[in-house]
């Protein structure tokens, strides 16, 4: 499993990258690996109010369909208009080409609570 240390992580297997006032989000190696091959992403739209922890869109596999959740409270200012057409980015490269949304945050300090590599890799053992 792969747990980059440069990020912090949601308990609901979402990361997340620091970027001035932003946040890119995506999901974890973890959770793309436990949904398998991924066929379907519903993409939030530019400008949708989020809330810490309430869903914002549906990721879809060949298992099953899974809510994606809010890591921050702030607003959806970029989407990976690329998965639309390609949604297996986020099986091949998760923490890169798979990336899901930017999210203008409410309050940066709030990132500081989210969990690093080491609190998510213990959050999954358990």
């Amino acid at each position: 499993m792969n747990v980059p240390e440069d990020l912090r992580y949601s308990t609901d297997h979402e990361w997340v990258r620091l970027e001035g006032s932003t946040v890119r989000v995506g999901i974890t190696d973890y959770a793309q690996d436990a949904l398998g091959d991924v066929v379907y992403i519903e993409l939030p739209e530019i400008g949708t109010a989020v809330t810490a922890g309430e869903s914002f869109s549906e990721i879809e596999s060949t298992k099953s369909v899974s809510e994606i959740y809010a890591p921050l409270d702030g607003a959806v200012v970029e989407v990976n208009a690329e998965l639309a057409d390609a949604p297996q980015k986020v099986n091949e490269d998760p923490y890169g080409e798979g990336w899901i949304c930017v999210i203008e945050v409410a309050e940066v300090s709030a990132y500081g609570q989210l969990l690093d590599a080491t609190g998510y890799r213990n959050h999954v053992d358990s």
